[in-house]
């Protein structure tokens, strides 16, 4: 690992933000002396994709809510991330509305009886598509790194599957600790 690795941890992207506090990106890159922000690029009801549908437990041709948007660091894309949920979750909230959430998605799920317990990440690589070189400023046939995030409440209810596309210069570091001792 680099020197200048990003090593960031995924505990503070799932706990809901205390009322006037900025998202959990724009603190992080705060706290590195760094400028984040993120565009919402879309937010309403689409065919889930089929890794997400899987990781939400919902039957083929499901629709869901989508909100994707574009990360940035110092006003540059660093990321495309697609926050996906169930309708009966969040059909009719601000979830589906193309705006800012105050306080953000976790915070309004847990004020919508949601609370993230459990989270399960998987990353593989790929090649970038089209959009997805478009919208990262990547090279035609550019690699990306795909984790895909998927939160359940304490009971198991699966709440939110997120798909966060980076360019493959990313590094992921996890931090561990020990639990059930």
């Amino acid at each position: 690992m680099s020197g200048d690795a990003w090593i960031s941890e995924t505990a503070p992207y799932l706990a809901p933000r205390a009322p006037g506090r900025q998202d959990a990106w724009t603190d992080e890159a705060a706290r590195r002396g760094r400028r984040g922000g993120q565009l919402l690029l879309q937010a309403g009801e689409v065919v889930a994709p089929d890794a997400v549908r899987a990781a939400l437990q919902l039957p083929p041709g499901e629709h869901v809510i989508v909100r994707r948007r574009l990360i940035l660091l110092d006003d540059r894309p660093v990321e495309l991330a697609d926050s996906y949920y169930p309708l009966a979750i969040a059909s009719g909230t601000p979830l589906a509305e193309r705006r800012k959430v105050p306080g953000g998605a976790i915070s309004l799920l847990r004020d919508l009886g949601y609370t993230g317990a459990e989270v399960v990440e998987d990353v593989s690589a790929a090649l970038a598509t089209a959009d997805e070189c478009e919208q990262l400023g990547l090279s035609e046939g550019s690699a990306v790194l795909r984790l895909l995030r998927l939160t359940r409440t304490a009971d198991g209810t699966p709440m939110e599957a997120s798909v966060m596309t980076m360019p493959a210069d990313r590094h992921l570091t996890y931090r561990l600790g020990k639990q059930g001792v």
